[in-house]
């Protein structure tokens, strides 16, 4: 599809979890109460992806939070899967009891290396996200089947939905940070499900990935030993719903599919909150 190496790392990148200012996107639906019980639940961390941060599952945490459910969203570094995977596994170490871990996009790459091998860690939840095998990247995932809005060109040097700035290494060298263009953002990671105005601001808050670090080959698989939920975004546009029906059939995954966008924790909390919950709860 595309040739060239940022280009292919590139649409690895396509996680997009996103920002902050989605309080009234996240009340249009009512809030799910699973009821609570007196036996300790477990915590649930959230864990996003590129041109996104913490504040994109704040639907998602004030349901979890009203359901007595313990939430945390660390932020992930986004610098390569190789370093977020190794932070993320440290974060989890500070966690005492049981965790489900959920991922969406490039975050589900993250969780499928940093759960491995923690006993604590009971479900993985992936959410219209990357669930790679071992020596596999985001990269060969992305362009495994169609369906991609991010480039009209194939022979485009950078996907035309994105921008590629470069910045300094710690090492001195140059790399390559992938911003997704403001006029392509809500198509591509909202399939135009939310408004104007919330689309731009999520487009002004994004934090990029670097193109650099999102080829890189994945370790030994968390969901081969760990339980796995997985939804499909049909109406995905940034990773193609059929490599999200593959990854998911792959690993076995109790599998949820709806019409929605890949930004689906923003367009419905309630329904990412439903299957997290079944994950926690299962036996």
């Amino acid at each position: 599809m595309f040739k060239r190496p940022v280009r292919l790392a590139v649409l690895g990148a396509t996680g997009l979890a996103l920002a902050a200012g989605l309080a009234t996107t996240a009340s249009a639906e009512p809030t799910h109460h699973a009821g609570h019980h007196t036996a300790a639940k477990p915590t649930v961390v959230l864990v996003h992806g590129a041109w996104a941060d913490s504040a994109g599952w704040s639907g998602v945490v004030k349901r979890l939070q009203a359901d007595g459910y313990p939430v945390t969203a660390p932020a992930n570094p986004l610098r390569g899967l190789t370093s977020d995977s190794a932070y993320l596994a440290d974060y989890l170490k500070s966690i005492h009891g049981p965790i489900i871990l959920v991922g969406h996009s490039y975050g589900g790459a993250v969780i499928t290396n940093a759960a491995t091998g923690n006993p604590n860690v009971k479900a993985l939840v992936y959410i219209a996200a990357f669930a790679p095998d071992k020596g596999e990247s985001a990269t060969a995932l992305s362009v495994k089947f169609p369906g991609s809005h991010l480039s009209d060109d194939p022979d485009a040097p950078v996907p035309t939905a994105l921008n590629a700035v470069p910045f300094t290494q710690p090492d001195g060298s140059t790399g390559t940070d992938l911003y997704l263009k403001s006029d392509k953002f809500r198509d591509v990671f909202l399939s135009n499900r939310l408004g104007k105005a919330e689309a731009a601001e999520l487009s002004a808050t994004q934090r990029p990935a670097s193109a650099e670090g999102l080829g890189e080959p994945s370790g030994t698989p968390a969901w081969k030993t760990i339980p796995s939920w997985y939804l499909v975004a049909r109406a995905d546009h940034a990773i193609p719903a059929a490599a999200e029906r593959f990854m998911a059939s792959r690993a076995h995954a109790h599998t949820t599919e709806i019409d929605a966008p890949h930004g689906v924790q923003l367009t419905n909390p309630g329904t990412v909150t439903k299957l997290v919950e079944r994950a926690a709860t299962a036996k």
